[in-house]
């Protein structure tokens, strides 16, 4: 049973039967052989088959989250058995977000292996968070809060979004006063979610959410250009404050409407089985005194002088 379950994880997240096959060490035709044996003995079908790839059917679908829920709580099992608790070792799978990961989370994992070095990581990198049971990601690093209140959440930074541009866009276009003034403007729109692109959401002021329509003629879904292009002067844009401090610092950029802000602490986050994984613990732990290390020498978070905020 347990090697049919991994089997189907394998081939529903390579969504390759020739890739499913190279992992394995068999041959394309012996996985789809293998498949149908599955097929056949839950009488369902699971995927459906084209030239080049397979996809999940509903039931499919169903299966695999199940299957990877199922396959996790025997590792948990097995962790405790043999004492793993104690002694990180097997394959950890890391979740981030692009910017964030290659300047944080890649060289807290680097001092992490030279500390536990039987533990296996493996980063993954997106634009947007990936479904962590589905994807089978041990950890994910997150702003603000998991869509699946199933996940367990240990806050590592607070994080706050601003509204900021460049002293050179202000100059040439003025400054808005007000949310509504953001209309006349060109606000830079990340596209990295499935919610309203074009609509800004800010924390609540006096009982009442703050909503911005914004509109403009740059998008896209990879945060580092769209800094770039606020660096570049070409518009307003929301941000979290760990990625334009030091711009705020060095006066390249300045905070817009401070008061206007959303929050989005960065947490860790991960199923609520994996509480019990030594090496998801002691990496979250390692991971929050990297991150507190860092906070010493170049502040992630703005404060009110660099808000320009009178006391």
């Amino acid at each position: 049973m347990e090697s049919d379950l991994s089997f189907f994880v394998l081939l529903a997240r390579r969504e390759s039967f020739t890739a499913t096959g190279r992992d394995l060490g068999i041959s394309a035709s012996a996985v789809s052989r293998r498949l149908a044996k599955l097929e056949d003995r839950l009488g369902i079908r699971l995927l459906n088959r084209t030239t080049r790839r397979v996809s999940l059917t509903s039931e499919g679908d169903a299966y695999l989250l199940e299957a990877a829920r199922i396959l996790g709580d025997i590792d948990a099992l097995e962790q405790r058995i043999t004492g793993a608790r104690d002694t990180p070792k097997g394959l950890l799978r890391i979740n981030s977000t692009l910017r964030f990961g290659r300047t944080y989370i890649a060289p807290a994992i680097s001092s992490f292996k030279q500390r536990h070095p039987e533990v296996q990581v493996q980063l993954i990198l997106t634009d947007a968070p990936l479904n962590l049971v589905k994807e089978g990601i041990d950890l994910g690093i997150r702003f603000g809060a998991p869509p699946d209140s199933r996940m367990v959440m240990k806050m590592l930074v607070r994080n706050r979004r601003y509204l900021c541009a460049s002293p050179s866009y202000l100059a040439n276009h003025g400054t808005p006063a007000f949310l509504g003034d953001l209309q006349g403007h060109n606000c830079i729109v990340l596209r990295q979610d499935h919610g309203a692109y074009d609509v800004w959401r800010f924390d609540d002021r006096n009982g009442e959410m703050q909503t911005a329509k914004v509109s403009g003629n740059l998008s896209t879904n990879d945060g580092e250009i769209a800094l770039d292009w606020v660096l570049g002067g070409h518009g307003i844009m929301l941000r979290s404050e760990w990625d334009i401090a030091r711009h705020v610092r060095d006066g390249s950029l300045r905070v817009v409407l401070p008061a206007c802000r959303q929050t989005a602490h960065l947490s860790a986050v991960f199923p609520e089985r994996h509480n019990l994984s030594a090496r998801v613990r002691r990496f979250v732990d390692h991971l929050a005194g990297t991150l507190k290390g860092a906070e010493t020498t170049a502040p992630l978070a703005l404060s009110p002088e660099d808000l320009e905020i009178q006391p």
